[in-house]
């Protein structure tokens, strides 16, 4: 018999496991793997990370455009 569904994994929020409570809009790099190719902020279904941090990581991503750390869009491509 052929089992048809997928094995999930479960995700781990990234902040919680590094016991990282406030999440820094200066820190490019870190914010950086929360966005995809077109620069948007990526759900917190796909990066695994928990309600609580993603509200603050949205607000990170943002203050990070507005202070041109991060671009708003992609447009070099």
């Amino acid at each position: 018999m052929i089992n048809d569904s997928p094995i999930k994994k479960v995700k781990t929020c990234f902040f919680c496991t590094n016991n990282i409570n406030e999440i820094d809009y200066k820190d490019a790099a870190l914010l950086r793997k929360f966005v995809n190719s077109y620069l948007k902020i990526l759900p917190k279904k796909r990066t695994g990370v928990c309600s609580w941090h993603q509200r603050k990581l949205a607000v990170a991503v943002k203050r990070a455009r507005i202070m041109a750390l991060l671009p708003f869009n992609d447009s070099q491509r």
